[in-house]
């Protein structure tokens, strides 16, 4: 007998006795390779499986994330104007309906809607260029004081410096504005594209808008059209939450932003703070992206008080900065939201810090509205709240939709 006969005659008998069917050589060597899986599988630890299980999915969907954010960084020309469009549709969204629940025509409330939003901003652009174009003498005047006063500090101060030392600081800061200005001056070649590109994004971000205002319902149909006919009714549910919760953020953030910017401004005013009116303005703007835009646009007023007003000035300034910002956090936020849209500074910061970092001054004001959409899309198809009809209650990040109040018994 040959060696592969004796081979063969071993491996027939492993896989059964004489009276079976004797199996080929590779489904013997199968079930000998099972046998050995299955014992190296029992001798990994438990611990060990479930980490691996883990981390191949979390790479999976790691690796879509990153896929999604490429697709997004590509086409930002058409995602940024998109989600402007987005973020404006659901500032305007309780006129607008309110205007639609009591009759009136939708092509007027579509006009009334835009018209007002661009009257507003006309305004607000308007005062600022007037207001600085009437301060801006004195603005320079005391710029040069400010500057002198601060320059007779440091010889005087507890620094001791010389004039020589104070020119060649200022030497130094001149020849760093210098390059600042020469990279900027490279890329002045791109300025028409720049433009042409803000825009092209102006014009589309409008269009989508009106679009969005005229047929919302009609897109969000056929937006569910491409998803299967069971999954619709999940998708439909998630989405209709989702867009409820940022049209309360974009409410509240555009009461909160009025309301600082009415404070600070009023308080810049009475303190004679020059550029009181740009101050409200850049607040106004800078509340949208939430703590992180008021401590900005607040450290600006202190920085203007101190500069143009001195030091007591610019201590009642702070002063009235964090009392208005602690109006909005503990009395504002909770009075004009409750609990929807609640959100952990903690989980703002980082959000936040993520989307700059990502997409820049866009990726922070657009952070926290796509978070609390997906946070509230992913906790109601978790639940499965389309079956049951009742509101969620859980929460991934924060909390997104208001909960009912325990009735005491």
């Amino acid at each position: 007998m040959t060696g592969a006969a004796c081979e063969r005659s071993r491996l027939t008998s492993m896989s059964g006795s004489d009276d079976k069917p004797r199996g080929s050589l590779f489904d013997a060597l199968r079930d000998r390779n099972r046998v050995v899986t299955s014992d190296l599988s029992a001798s990994i630890p438990r611990g060990l499986r479930i980490a691996t299980a883990y981390s191949w999915r979390f790479l999976v969907v790691a690796a879509a994330i990153g896929v999604g954010i490429w697709l997004v960084i590509q086409l930002k020309l058409l995602v940024i104007p998109l989600l402007v469009a987005i973020l404006v549709t659901a500032l305007l969204w309780p006129a607008f309906s309110f205007m639609l629940r009591h009759r009136v025509p939708k092509w007027l409330a579509i006009v009334i809607s835009i018209v007002g939003a661009l009257a507003i901003v006309g305004g607000l652009l308007w005062l600022v260029v007037w207001q600085i174009g009437r301060q801006w003498s004195s603005v320079q005047d005391k710029t040069v004081q400010a500057v002198e006063q601060f320059r007779q500090y440091l010889m005087d101060g507890p620094l001791h410096l010389s004039e020589d030392q104070i020119d060649g600081l200022l030497d130094q800061g001149w020849a760093f504005v210098q390059q600042q200005a020469e990279l900027l001056w490279s890329g002045a070649l791109a300025i028409g594209t720049t433009v042409g590109h803000f825009a092209t994004g102006l014009l589309l971000a409008l269009f989508i808008l009106l679009c969005l205002l005229a047929d919302g319902a009609g897109i969000w149909r056929w937006t569910l059209r491409l998803f299967p006919r069971r999954a619709q009714p999940a998708v439909d549910g998630a989405g209709r939450a989702g867009w409820g919760t940022v049209v309360n953020y974009a409410r509240t953030q555009l009461l909160v932003a009025t309301i600082d910017a009415v404070g600070i401004g009023l308080g810049a005013f009475l303190l004679n703070v020059p550029l009181a009116i740009p101050i409200a303005v850049l607040v106004f703007l800078g509340a949208f992206v939430p703590i992180v835009g008021a401590v900005v646009t607040g450290t600006v007023a202190v920085f203007l008080a101190l500069v143009y007003n001195g030091p007591l000035v610019a201590l009642w300034m702070l002063i009235v900065v964090l009392g208005v910002q602690q109006l909005e956090g503990h009395v504002l936020q909770p009075l004009l939201m409750g609990s929807a849209v609640k959100v952990h500074p903690l989980a703002v910061v980082l959000v936040v810090a993520g989307g700059a970092m990502i997409a820049g001054i866009p990726g922070a004001l657009f952070a926290v509205p796509l978070a609390a959409f997906v946070n509230v899309v992913a906790v109601y198809l978790a639940e499965r709240a389309w079956e049951t009809g009742a509101p969620t209650h859980g929460e991934l990040i924060w909390s997104t939709v208001p909960r009912p109040r325990r009735t005491r018994s």
